[in-house]
C-alpha cells in the first residue's frame, strides 16, 4: 500500500529538517496484513522566502521525496492541492497531512491511518481535546476553535470535536473528486464540508455510501506567535465564511 505524506511549508527553514529527520526516522505503517506500506514524501515549498527551498531540495534526493515549488506564498490551501495532485498522479493509495511545524508528532502517522489502514475509515481527522498530551497556549483561540467547530458540525451534521486540526488523513477514493478552492487555512472548513457531502462506491453493495469520517486523539506540541505561529484573529472570521460557503451552497 502506497502512504502519501504531504508537507506544506512556508519559510521553515529552522524546523523542516528536524520534521524530516524524525519522519524519516518513524517505522513506516503496516497494512492490514502487517505488510509494511511504501511510504512517499511530498515537500511543498509555498513560495518561501528564506533557505526552506534548497534545503527540500536537498531532501528531494532520496528516491522517496519529492519537492513541489509554487511561485510564490499562495497558502496552505494552494499547497495542499498541488501535493494532493501529486500523490495522486503518484498512485497513491491514502494519505496524511503534516505540517512542517513540529505542532503535529510524525510518530503519531499509525495510529492517524489505523483506521484506514484496518479498513474501516475513509477519512481520519485528528483531534487535540480528546485526551492526548498538548501544550496549554491560548484561552481565546480554544473559544474560536470550539465556535468554529460547532458551526461546521451544525452544517455538516458531522459531530467532530476539533475541526480545524491540521492532521487529516484520507484514502485516495475519498480525497480524489474533491476539489480544494481555498488558497489559505480556510482549506480546513473547506476540507470537512466536501468529505461530509462526499460519496464513494461501496465494495460489497457497489453502490455509493457516505464516507466512514473517525477522529483520533492527537498530541499537540503548539507554537506562540514569536515562534513562527502563522494563523491569525483574520482566519478565524474566514473560517465561518467557508463553513457557511461550503455547506449551504
Amino acid at each position: 500500500m502506497r502512504i502519501a505524506v504531504i508537507i506544506p511549508v512556508y519559510n521553515e527553514e529552522a524546523l523542516v529538517p528536524l520534521l524530516f529527520n524524525r519522519l524519516i526516522n518513524t517505522p513506516v505503517p503496516t497494512a492490514k496484513d502487517g505488510t509494511p506500506c511504501q511510504r512517499m514524501i511530498y515537500l511543498v515549498n509555498d513560495g518561501s522566502t528564506d533557505q526552506t527551498k534548497s534545503i527540500i531540495d536537498h531532501f528531494a534526493k532520496r528516491d522517496d521525496t519529492t519537492a513541489l515549488h509554487l511561485p510564490m506564498n499562495l497558502g496552505k490551501g494552494s499547497a495542499l492541492k498541488a501535493g494532493i495532485k501529486a500523490a495522486l498522479d503518484d498512485n497513491a493509495d491514502a494519505m496524511i497531512i503534516q505540517d512542517a511545524d513540529l505542532e503535529y508528532d510524525p510518530h503519531e502517522h499509525d495510529a492517524m491511518l489505523k483506521p484506514i489502514l484496518d479498513g474501516r475509515a475513509d477519512a481520519v481527522i485528528g483531534t487535540r481535546f480528546l485526551g492526548q498530551t498538548h501544550r496549554v497556549l491560548y484561552y481565546w483561540h480554544s473559544i474560536a476553535n470550539r465556535l468554529i467547530t460547532l458551526t461546521s458540525n451544525m452544517m455538516s451534521n458531522l459531530n467532530l470535536t476539533d475541526i480545524e486540526c491540521g492532521f487529516k488523513a484520507f484514502t485516495r477514493e475519498a480525497i480524489e473528486d474533491i476539489q480544494i478552492t481555498e488558497l489559505r487555512f480556510g482549506v480546513e472548513p473547506e476540507l470537512i464540508a466536501k468529505l461530509a457531502k462526499a460519496r464513494v462506491v461501496d465494495a460489497t453493495t457497489n453502490t455509493p455510501r457516505p464516507l466512514r469520517i473517525y477522529e483520533v486523539p492527537i498530541s499537540y506540541a503548539g507554537r506562540t506567535y514569536e515562534e513562527g505561529k502563522k494563523i491569525g484573529w483574520k482566519d478565524g472570521f474566514e473560517a465561518i465564511w467557508c463553513i457557511l460557503k461550503y455547506n449551504l451552497f
